[in-house]
């Protein structure tokens, strides 16, 4: 079986022919600290066995309830946020079409987010809309206390269950939580939500193979197995050296690290597919979560060419050469569509008759890197055979893996997010919860 490939061949008059071999004992060192789990947060390391640990019993009872769900629902509600969403967001949109709900006779529930924000109008709006569509609901979280996904799930348990009853809801109200404690735990045992278990050992931004994501990703009507599968292919490739010649994620973490030092320290995500936006955002939280800490970090940025070629490429191609871009470069695409001839030719673009759209995007992808690393921007290519299932489940576990990898050689811990904390105190005490006075009173001060 195939697998994804890292070509970095761009990189060499950035960076020379010798760094990246000087570079390659420190990179084997943090390998074995992630094998051997003796770096730093080793008690967060489960996902990185994980796929290949994941039963046939789980898989067969997710797709048992997807079926249930998608006989039940029009829409089904995925609470969560972070990583609780944006790992089953990002494979939902990169392999679907994005008009499949304005087809007549579509079989699967169009899949919403909410909870990753606080827009009144935006929850409002979708509760509008399931006064009007068959629903049912999936709620993420460990503890069952984080503010955004609590706040969603109060309104729209209170929704559900005025519309169907108490008994209704329940057949329609899943719950992914902690295996024994927190408040959502508590309230599924109650209330007899039928619930899967994150595991300890895995945090949210590395928890898209768990039922977080694969829930979600069954209803959407993928095949979570074949993810699973690319997944443990990857996996293998990860575990078995340390070596950036054989291991395209050891290769990842050091040549981006290598960049760093050198002055390179905001790293642009591009793909040519509109289908990959929320594959970027995946990617933006697992690496901005992990590595942003003690004063450190690549900035992780995204952009969707070619169409941010006509906002961002400006700023790409002259502004600051504090820039690299990493590049999701897909060789086939799953539909075909040839540009065709025009007798006019009014557009002068018939020069382009009979040419694949594919082959005109693949064309502006090598002239842009081209341009780039002319213009300074060092490029580096992620590049996958065709976008499916099983070449995701590779993408998603090469990503983790590189971010564990990049976090030791940033010096910090990679499975932590101590920051995250910094915004809720404020909020809370400017809300006027208990036990936040003194803050309450300094704050409102200062602003």
């Amino acid at each position: 079986m195939s697998h994804l490939k890292l070509d970095v061949s761009k990189l060499i008059p950035f960076i020379g022919e010798t760094c990246l071999p000087r570079f390659q004992e420190q990179i084997k060192s943090y390998h074995e600290l992630l094998v051997n789990r003796t770096g730093k947060g080793s008690d967060f390391l489960g996902w990185i066995d994980l796929p290949a640990l994941i039963d046939k019993a789980l898989i067969d009872r997710i797709q048992s309830d997807a079926v249930k769900i998608r006989n039940m629902a029009e829409v089904f509600v995925v609470i969560g946020i972070g990583g609780s969403y944006l790992g089953s967001r990002a494979v939902i949109e990169a392999l679907g079409n994005p008009f499949e709900d304005l087809k007549k006779g579509t079989t699967t529930p169009y899949v919403i987010f909410a909870g990753e924000n606080l827009s009144e109008d935006y929850h409002s709006n979708l509760l509008e809309l399931l006064d009007r569509k068959e629903y049912a609901v999936a709620v993420i979280s460990k503890s069952g206390t984080t503010t955004e996904p609590a706040m969603a799930f109060r309104i729209i348990r209170q929704h559900i269950e005025a519309k169907y009853g108490k008994e209704g809801a329940r057949q329609r109200i899943f719950a992914i939580t902690d295996a024994s404690r927190g408040a959502l735990k508590q309230l599924a045992d109650s209330e007899g939500y039928s619930s899967y278990v994150i595991p300890d050992d895995v945090g949210g931004r590395y928890s898209v193979l768990t039922p977080v994501g694969l829930l979600p990703i069954a209803v959407a009507g993928f095949d979570i197995s074949s993810l699973v599968e690319g997944a443990v292919v990857m996996r293998d490739i990860a575990l078995a050296t340390g070596n950036c010649e054989e291991n395209p994620c050891a290769l990842y973490a050091a040549v981006r690290n290598i960049l760093y030092r050198n002055g390179k320290f905001i790293e642009i995500m591009v793909a040519y597919e509109p289908n990959m936006l929320y594959v970027i955002e995946w990617w933006k939280q697992l690496y901005g979560e992990s590595e942003g800490k003690e004063n450190k970090g690549i900035f992780p940025a995204g952009v969707t060419f070619t169409s941010d070629l006509h906002s961002m490429g400006q700023y790409i191609q002259e502004g600051m050469r504090v820039l690299f871009e990493t590049v999701i470069s897909i060789e086939t695409p799953s539909k075909t569509l040839v540009v065709p001839d025009d007798p006019e030719n009014l557009d002068g673009l018939n020069f382009l008759s009979g040419k694949r759209f594919s082959e005109v995007n693949r064309m502006a992808e090598l002239g842009t890197m081209l341009a780039h690393v002319d213009g300074g921007v060092p490029n580096i290519r992620i590049i996958l055979p065709t976008l499916n299932e099983h070449f995701l489940g590779q993408l998603i576990y090469f990503f983790e893996f590189s971010c564990a990898l990049s976090g030791y050689a940033l010096g910090i811990n990679p499975f932590d997010q101590p920051g995250v904390e910094a915004y809720k105190k404020n909020m809370f005490a400017l809300l006027g919860k208990p036990g936040f006075e003194k803050e309450t009173e300094e704050l409102r001060r200062r602003i």
